[in-house]
C-alpha cells in the first residue's frame, strides 16, 4: 500500500516512469508487451520502448522469445539487499517458522525502520487470508494493525501523535478506529499481556500481536500472527506470545 506525498519540485520523471514500469510488470502476474506497458503506465511508445531496454539491460527486466517481458533478477537482488539491511538474526526467521508450523497461521514481524512501521519479515500459513497489504518491506497502516497498536502502544504519546498525523488514519472497515482520541483510549484499555485487533484492517480477519521489547521503543519488535475469524483462538494467542519470548535472547 504506498503511502501519498507530495510530488517533489525536482522529481526526475524518467526515473518515476522507470520504477511505474517496474511495478506494472510485476503486478501483472504474466509476461506483458512493451505496447501492453505503455498503456498501462500512461507512457508514448517511443518512451516506454526507451525505458524498457535500460531496465532490460541493468536486468530488471528479463525479455522472452516472443518479446514480453518479465521482472529480471535484479529485483530480486534488491530484494534480498532490502532484507539484509534489516540486520535481522537468522534464529528469527526460524521463530516464525516454527509458529506457523504451531499455528497454520501466518506470521509476521514488524518494526521501525528510518522512522517507519514495516514488515520486516512474515512465513506464510494456510489457514490465515493472503494480505497484500502486508509484505516484506511494506509500511503497515499503524491504526489498523495490530503490529502498528503494539509498536505505537511503547511510543509516548506526542511522538504516537505526530506518527499517526503524518500518516493518517485512514478507514479500512466499519471497525476502523479512525479518531486519535478513541484510539489513544484503546492502547489505553490495552493490558500488559497480546494485544488483539477484531476486523479493523480486514473485515472476517482477526489478529493478534506481541512485544519483543529491547532498550527503547524505536528498536523493539512487534510478532503477530492473522487468522480468518471473528476471534483469535486461545492456543494462537499462546503460541504468539510464546514466539515473542522465544525471540528475545535473539537481540
Amino acid at each position: 500500500m504506498r503511502e501519498t506525498a507530495p510530488e517533489p519540485s525536482d522529481l526526475v520523471q524518467s526515473v518515476s516512469r522507470a520504477f511505474r514500469i517496474l511495478e506494472e510488470v510485476g503486478a501483472c502476474g504474466a509476461p506483458i508487451t512493451v505496447k501492453a506497458i505503455a498503456r498501462r503506465c500512461h507512457l508514448n511508445l517511443s518512451t516506454a520502448y526507451h525505458l524498457v531496454r535500460t531496465l532490460t539491460y541493468e536486468g530488471y527486466l528479463v525479455r522472452s522469445r516472443d518479446g514480453e517481458y518479465v521482472l529480471g533478477s535484479s529485483v530480486a537482488r534488491r530484494f534480498h539487499d532490502l532484507l539484509a539491511s534489516f540486520d535481522q538474526p537468522p534464529e528469527v526467521h526460524e521463530v516464525l517458522r516454527h509458529l506457523t508450523a504451531m499455528t497454520r497461521r501466518t506470521a509476521y514481524l514488524g518494526r521501525f525502520v528510518s522512522g517507519r512501521i514495516l514488515v520486516t519479515d512474515l512465513v506464510e500459513g494456510p489457514e490465515s487470508p493472503y494480505l497484500e497489504d502486508l509484505e516484506v518491506g511494506l509500511g503497515v497502516a499503524a491504526h489498523a494493525t495490530v503490529i502498528g497498536k503494539v509498536l505505537l502502544a511503547e511510543l509516548p504519546p506526542a511522538r504516537r501523535a505526530q506518527y499517526l498525523a503524518e500518516q493518517g488514519m485512514r478507514r479500512f472497515t466499519s471497525r476502523t478506529v479512525i479518531d486519535l482520541d478513541a484510539f489513544e483510549h484503546e492502547l489505553r484499555t490495552l493490558g500488559p499481556g497480546p494485544v488483539l485487533e477484531h476486523g479493523q484492517f480486514r473485515e472476517g480477519v482477526s489478529c493478534v500481536g506481541a512485544l519483543v521489547r529491547r532498550e527503547s521503543p524505536d528498536t523493539s519488535w512487534a510478532i503477530a500472527t492473522s487468522t480468518r475469524a471473528d476471534e483469535v483462538p486461545p492456543e494462537v494467542v499462546w503460541h504468539t506470545v510464546r514466539a515473542a519470548e522465544d525471540l528475545m535472547p535473539a537481540f
